[in-house]
């Protein structure tokens, strides 16, 4: 957990100035009323939520700095059950439907909450937040957070909130699936990067959760630069696979800088010499990541060819190699295609460096027919000759069957344009799609015929 930074301190005194200082507050405490608690929660909750975003989008490693801060009495016990929430989906949940590792961070938000004098607001706010949290948690977790407490009613409250269905997992799994889906605009992942290799093997799906999902989305990563230099450059990390596996997609993803690439590469080397069979790993792992990212950008793939050494002759050099006259004329190129073969030949058919050099290839053609407009189906055509070249030097059903999805799902836009069946765009597509899926057997004659036939809506039955 990182420290918070004074601007966000100094926001937080703020907010806390402006809520002890407010009608709204004084109100509530002349009435106790329910009402009177809600004008306070919708008039500050919203200025909480901002700095807290603002704080995710910036500075990620410093939400949970900043969510404890929250657990002030000068706050009033607002946007605790957001916070609530925030702990118990951040946890994994492995395969018995239950967290990883013990979620502190949620024990000490509802330890705070009932000690709050503000707990009878609170507690009509949290409940299902509770509940699917103790679903995910061991029985010994929840009994010693409720025996942690000296209130009997509020025992007897937490002890109500561990509800009976849950102990089915198919249950358990449901409600969080239900509940997460309150969350889904929201942003509010962080991860807390490990010192040990067990520290890592607790953590590793959180921080790699977390590393996807900031580069998936919108965000300001230049805070995260000196942990991720730091992660890199622990050894008592590197010999773990799951360090290989984050370390690869650190290189794919995070732009590290000129210090933190020239990092990154020594590592890279240190990794060859120290790690057992790393070339092994390392392209079974990047493997492992094309099957669940068929298109990375293209961008992303050269930075980590660019921070691969080549002083070592191995695969991994091999591969990068032919990744180098592929980047640098481009795939289309006649160099390009060549030096792909002569690579792909040199491997045994199934090995999973033909398997990542497929993918690659198909990265590429996926991004350029997946941005191709409809008035632009010519380039397709021209295309086909290109992809009709990788066909025949992979001759790998997979890649024809991978090749013949994306064709369809441009085929099913130009359909929706080109509707005039007797248009010369319309035979010209069609006369190019049965002798291009013939040709490499994507599809039968009968099937073609399937394909261009106009499906006839149902007449209405009249009475």
């Amino acid at each position: 957990m990182e420290a918070l930074d004074k601007q966000y301190i100094d926001h937080l005194d703020k907010l806390k100035e402006a809520i002890q200082a407010s009608e709204f507050l004084a109100n509530y405490l002349e009435e106790e009323g329910d009402e009177e608690y809600k004008l306070l929660v919708d008039t500050f909750e919203p200025h909480i939520h901002n700095l807290h975003e603002s704080v995710t989008y910036h500075a990620p490693l410093q939400l949970l700095a900043l969510e404890k801060a929250i657990l002030d009495d000068g706050f009033e016990g607002l946007y605790i059950p957001r916070l609530l929430g925030y702990t118990v989906l951040r946890g994994y949940v492995g395969e018995n439907g239950k967290f990883s590792k013990p979620q502190d961070h949620f024990k000490d938000i509802i330890l705070y909450s009932v000690g709050s004098a503000n707990f009878e607001q609170i507690q009509k706010r949290i409940g299902q937040a509770i509940q699917i949290g103790f679903a995910l948690s061991s029985d010994i977790w929840i009994t010693n957070l409720v025996n942690a407490v000296d209130n009997k009613k509020v025992r007897s409250y937490l002890e109500s909130q561990k509800l009976y269905k849950y102990q089915d997992i198919k249950q358990r799994l449901s409600g969080l699936h239900k509940y997460r889906k309150q969350f889904q605009s929201l942003r509010f992942m962080t991860a807390t990067f490990p010192e040990t290799k067990q520290e890592l093997t607790t953590d590793f799906e959180v921080i790699r959760h977390f590393l996807k999902l900031r580069v998936s989305q919108d965000f300001d990563n230049a805070s995260l630069l000196p942990t991720l230099t730091k992660f890199i450059g622990n050894e008592a990390l590197h010999g773990n696979t799951e360090f290989v596996e984050l370390f690869i997609r650190i290189g794919l993803y995070y732009d590290l800088g000129a210090e933190g690439s020239k990092q990154y590469s020594a590592v890279f080397d240190k990794l060859r010499s120290s790690f057992p069979d790393f070339d092994k790993t390392y392209m079974n792992l990047l493997k492992d990541h094309w099957s669940t990212n068929q298109e990375i950008p293209l961008d992303c793939s050269k930075r980590l060819c660019g921070l691969v050494p080549r002083s070592t002759d191995d695969t991994i050099t091999a591969y990068y190699n032919t990744l180098d006259t592929v980047y640098g004329k481009g795939y289309v190129h006649d160099e390009a295609i060549e030096a792909v073969s002569e690579y792909y030949y040199s491997n045994e058919g199934r090995s999973v460096q033909n398997s990542n050099i497929r993918a690659e290839v198909l990265s590429q053609i996926s991004t350029f027919v997946n941005n191709l407009e409809v008035d632009a189906y010519g380039d397709w055509f021209e295309m086909q000759k290109i992809v009709t070249r990788y066909v025949e030097t992979f001759s790998n059903q997979q890649f024809n069957q991978d090749i013949k999805m994306l064709y369809l799902g441009y085929i099913k836009k130009l359909l929706k344009v080109y509707i005039d069946k007797r248009g010369r765009d319309y035979q010209d597509i069609k006369k190019f799609v049965k002798s291009t899926f013939l040709d490499l057997g994507f599809m039968t004659e009968k099937q073609l015929v399937e394909l261009f036939k106009t499906k006839r809506k149902k007449k209405e039955v009249t009475a």
